[in-house]
């Protein structure tokens, strides 16, 4: 869970509006604790009717604005989250089994409020809508003002509100599932025999519909070129799939149904989630299958794909635990490096770097003690926060950590200091070239090594950036001042790779492969040539 730099440490209180002892809730005259047990009839009178969703500067996936005044009848789920946080993404799944499970009866609201000044603007609000599939109603918190009107101090938090209007429980962090399928069973259960709940279905007015998915890649998360076998390997990600092509873009296979899932099999079978870093090995590509919480490989002469790592669920738990491939359970893992046999892994969700041997497939936590935060120093005790991208001069692993805005250093041999070339904390972000802990970034996800210089997708700030690893100099390479309110040149890249003397940038919210001449710094759009969107996708388009 991300906090609020006022308050690090936060472990929400009773608050004077809401009853929440523990994991408890309040309906219909009792309170209940997780196992059904009524805990006290007379707290129902302490409970108060839920502050209205006012404040918000723009709503999406719904036509109008929502008011809990018209929700009544319906178990309300108020989602406070931000397009950043890996809890925050870790927690979505969940909401959409719950949606899934209790139709009409459950309405989930998104109430995005904002860590980062790029999430304060509602076009890249809208984006994250689209890349994390989100299908219920979502407000724009710009300005916090329903986020403090609920007291709300961290990310995510989730408040449940029952079909009289009343705030019934309140808790920060992921994995709620259980407890809000209990109690949200319980609830509709109990209403239901009243009849007093209203179960016919909405229909939203989701993004998706207005935006086409039908653009040949979708949210690419990641890009790989491979100077020697002249091929591109592109992380199609919201296309749950692999794009390979040549270097001018021409296709040479593609492996993923595009319909999300896990299946192993030849590439027109397999299936994907939201795969993102990519690494190779002569014929085989590994790919971190990011929301599967797998590590896949790619036969490229075979055109096969196995699981190699992973139990495909994801572990909250094990930060300090290795073990042997498929018994291992990994959390989110973001990007991928290979060096000398030993598979790097940016393990967004635990906040660690792992590393895999590639002929034992022995994984095991390489750095960072799994603690959320800025912290140098000897591997273990080190600390990062949500890495999500990585590269090497043969001597250091750099790592592009994303939630601190930093760019960190980790020592290949095994031993050494973790250090940090550029940033200084988890709410110090901005665009700031500069030296060293004065240097401001802003959530940035790609980086890549070339010449003595690291190459940055400083994401959020829609900016390519170099930083000198020795004198810790950041320049901007390539966006101008203001990121997206002044920048066409990128739409928040994720990815970069080279090839020659040609960058190619994984420019995810542009939906493109943008390529980078370094010799004159032009930049235009990868043509594909024979690369079509999935049926799936099509099909959602024309809806």
């Amino acid at each position: 869970m991300t906090t609020l730099p006022t308050d690090k440490h936060f472990r929400r209180p009773v608050s004077a509006w809401i009853i929440c002892l523990g994991a408890a809730f309040l309906f219909g005259g009792a309170l209940l604790l997780p196992d059904g047990r009524q805990a006290s009839a007379s707290a129902a009178q302490q409970r108060v009717v839920a502050p209205e969703l006012i404040g918000g500067t723009d709503w999406l996936n719904t036509a109008a604005p929502l008011r809990l005044a018209d929700l009544k009848g319906r178990v309300v789920l108020l989602d406070f989250w931000t397009l950043c946080c890996i809890n925050c993404i870790h927690t979505l799944p969940d909401l959409a089994k719950l949606e899934a499970k209790y139709g009409g009866a459950l309405v989930v609201i998104g109430v995005h409020t904002p860590k980062f000044d790029n999430e304060k603007n509602t076009e890249s609000i809208r984006k994250a809508v689209l890349r994390y599939e989100i299908s219920h109603p979502v407000v724009n918190d710009a300005n916090t003002a329903i986020w403090r009107r609920y007291g709300v101090k961290g990310w995510p938090t989730l408040v449940l509100i029952d079909p009289e209007g009343h705030a019934v429980y309140m808790e920060s962090g992921e994995g709620q599932y259980e407890f809000l399928d209990r109690a949200i069973g319980q609830m509709v259960k109990f209403y239901r025999a009243r009849k007093m709940l209203n179960e016919k279905p909405i229909r939203f007015e989701l993004a998706r519909f207005a935006e086409s998915a039908a653009s040949p890649l979708f949210f690419p998360g990641k890009v790989l070129a491979d100077d020697a076998g002249k091929r591109l390997f592109i992380a199609d990600s919201t296309h749950h799939r692999i794009v390979i092509t040549d270097l001018n873009g021409k296709k040479i296979a593609i492996a993923g149904t595009g319909a999300e899932g896990k299946k192993n099999g030849s590439f027109d079978e397999a299936t994907f989630s939201d795969p993102q870093g990519m690494a190779l090995d002569g014929n085989t590509l590994y790919i971190a299958d990011r929301k599967n919480h797998l590590i896949r490989a790619l036969d490229l002469k075979a055109q096969t794909v196995k699981t190699i790592a992973g139990t495909g669920v994801q572990d909250r738990v094990s930060r300090n635990k290795g073990g042997v491939g498929l018994a291992v359970g990994l959390n989110s893992p973001w990007d991928l490096y290979l060096h000398k046999g030993k598979l790097f892994i940016a393990m967004a969700g635990h906040h660690q770097i792992w590393a895999m041997d590639t002929a034992t497939r022995r994984l095991d936590p390489y750095a960072g003690s799994g603690r959320e935060d800025l912290v140098d120093g000897p591997l273990g005790s080190s600390a990062f926060a949500q890495p999500s991208g990585l590269t090497s001069d043969g001597k250091n692993l750099y790592v592009a950590d994303s939630e601190i805005s930093a760019i960190r250093s980790v020592p290949l041999a095994g031993r050494g200091q973790v250090k940090t070339v550029v940033g200084e904390g988890l709410f110090e972000f901005g665009d700031k070239d500069g030296i060293g802990s004065k240097v401001r970034l802003q959530h940035a996800l790609g980086v890549v090594y070339r010449d003595g210089l690291l190459y940055v997708a400083d994401t959020y700030n829609s900016k390519i950036k170099t930083i000198d690893p020795v004198k810790q100099e950041c320049k901007t390479f390539l966006g101008q001042h203001g990121g997206w309110l002044s920048s066409s040149t990128f739409n928040e890249p994720g990815g970069l790779s080279f090839a020659g003397d040609k960058m190619y940038v994984a420019d995810t919210n542009g939906h493109r492969i943008r390529v980078v001449d370094m010799n004159t710094r032009d930049v235009r759009t990868l043509l594909l040539q024979g690369v079509e969107a999935p049926k799936q996708a099509k099909a959602s388009a024309s809806r």
